[in-house]
């Protein structure tokens, strides 16, 4: 019966992060068409701009809120009035901190703006900072919706942090609609960031940012909803912050570790703007990455994560391990399959974002989208450790090997500033895949060491019935890939939109239908556990 809640609340997360992905795919494809993808300074310009926030709530969603917010709201559920005082006194003191936090970001926006676009021209570099004026006030909104949505998660309320993206992505799309039918649009990146004006800025990165803000200001109707008022509270002592607080320094530390790999990365990428594949392709390519982890990994594991912190408040570690085992079973069950499928299906995924740039940029883009899918798998199970340690009321040691991974990301990103510009990009993602594989790895035996063992045996006979169903699939997968035309300019897959799209739905369903009926030919347990109830309902229907 758990698991059958477990579930629902994954598909229910699932959809809305489905409804919410498709949309901000639309909405990277018109932001291209607008000011362009690959050797274009404005795109760049506001990909620097843009990430500044994102950057941090990130590492805010994924670490100091997340990591702090469900074990706390799940353990202060037991207080007489069922933890609604410490809930505002958690949201306020939060709030303090998130807005001050903003107003500094903002007002240091010439500043971050040089550090982060360093090795951009000058006239770029100032482009970055007109457009982060406008960008980082997004920070306490990004905040604000972690706070709500982890909140309503606590509680079991999981659609609301998912679905309501979806009016985001239809604003901020609404702008980029307005900025086009208003300025014309940029496929090419031909416009210089001497052409923008300060009309055009406020349009373009003022209705990204109004995105944001309604994003966060829907989710209190939704609290109302569950029988939650928040009133602003400044007594904040006495009521058990003290151990948040404790939590919170150690992800706080893995946001400056974070963020420096963050900038690392951005100044290397940044040497190669207006030459070849740089900031803006890496981010449209991470948005494809993000694509699968969003959907499958986030909305299976949010939803274990609140069933693991509870069985932690209670010191039921076997709980909390069979949480473990079950959720990377049943993750990487899909999570396999899609990262074989996205990348056999790289390269007409760059006709989708740069349908009218040349075949030679198209394979760039491919590349790096490529590159990134192999490290999909290892990011998947690191989230949802990371998330087991959380559980267990534990950021201290995700912080070191956080840590771990940074020092090597950061050294091979270095390294990078010797090659060619069109090989920086493609390094960047195959050195994040790198190191988050040695990321997890020690991740792993670090939570093994802390709570005895972790189910190893199933897990590992998983992945190995996993890896036998990967190779008829990646064979139907390579020749439907070929028939199609997706190795060659001319081909049928690289000739527009629309043939992109269908040649990556084809190569979609067979490498599934692949996948799936060898899993279920060797019995794979994960498999036959959700697919025989959904079958008998299917004869009895």
């Amino acid at each position: 019966m758990a698991d059958d809640r477990i579930g629902r609340a994954s598909l229910f997360l699932a959809s809305g992060t489905i409804v919410s992905r498709v949309l901000g795919f639309v909405k990277a494809a018109v932001l291209v068409a607008a000011i362009g993808l690959t050797k274009s300074p404005s795109a760049d310009a506001f990909a620097v701009a843009n990430q500044l926030p994102n950057t941090v709530y990130v590492v805010v969603a994924g670490g100091v809120l997340s990591a702090v917010l469900v074990p706390q709201i799940v353990r202060a559920g037991r207080h007489d009035d069922g933890g609604h005082a410490y809930i505002n006194r958690l949201l306020t003191l939060a709030l303090v901190i998130l807005a001050g936090i903003t107003i500094i970001a903002t007002v240091a926006a010439p500043l971050l703006a040089l550090l982060y676009g360093f090795t951009l021209d000058e006239s770029t570099r100032q482009l970055a900072t007109l457009f982060a004026y406008w960008c980082l006030p997004q920070i306490f909104f990004y905040g604000l919706y972690t706070l709500l949505g982890e909140v309503l998660n606590a509680r079991r309320s999981f659609g609301p942090f998912t679905w309501v993206p979806v009016l985001n992505n239809v604003v901020a799309i609404a702008g980029l609609v307005v900025f086009m039918a208003v300025w014309g649009g940029d496929p090419d990146g031909h416009r210089t960031p001497e052409q923008w004006d300060p009309a055009m800025i406020a349009v373009l990165a003022g209705s990204a940012t109004l995105g944001i803000v309604l994003q966060a200001v829907v989710l209190f109707w939704f609290w109302r909803r569950i029988g939650l008022r928040y009133r602003p509270d400044f007594r904040w002592r006495g009521v058990g912050l003290g151990d948040a607080g404790r939590m919170a320094s150690w992800t706080f530390g893995m946001l400056l570790l974070t963020t420096f790999a963050g900038l690392v990365e951005t100044l290397v990428a940044g040497a190669a703007s207006g030459q070849a594949a740089s900031i803006a392709a890496l981010g449209s390519a991470w948005l494809i990455f993000m694509l699968p982890h969003s959907v499958i990994t986030v909305s299976i594991a949010t939803a274990y994560f609140t069933r693991m912190s509870e069985h932690a408040s209670h010191g039921d570690v076997d709980r909390v391990r069979a949480d473990l085992s079950s959720a990377v079973r049943g993750v990487s069950l899909i999570i396999v399959l899609a990262a074989l499928v996205l990348m056999m299906c790289g390269i007409p995924f760059a006709a989708v974002f740069a349908s009218t740039a040349s075949y030679e940029t198209q394979l760039g883009f491919g590349s790096i989208v490529v590159a990134y899918m192999v490290g999909l798998v290892p990011f998947s199970l690191l989230f949802i450790v990371q998330r087991t340690f959380y559980a267990l009321g534990d950021t201290k040691t995700p912080f070191f090997f956080t840590l771990f991974q940074v020092v090597l990301f950061s050294g091979g990103a270095l390294l990078l500033l010797n090659v060619l510009p069109e090989f920086i990009a493609v390094g960047i993602a195959l050195l994040t895949s790198l190191a988050c594989l040695a990321q997890v790895a020690l991740a792993t035996f670090l939570l093994r060491r802390r709570i005895g063992t972790i189910d190893g045996w199933r897990i590992t006979s998983s992945f190995v019935r996993y890896a036998i169903g990967a190779v008829p699939a990646v064979v139907v997968g390579f020749i439907a890939l070929v028939l199609l035309g997706g190795i060659s300019p001319e081909g049928f897959a690289m000739s527009g939109l629309i043939p992109a799209l269908v040649s990556m739905t084809v190569i979609g369903v067979v490498m599934s239908a692949a996948y799936f009926a060898t899993l279920w030919l060797i019995r794979t347990p994960e498999l036959r556990g959700f697919a025989e109830p959904l079958v008998r309902r299917l004869r009895r229907g």
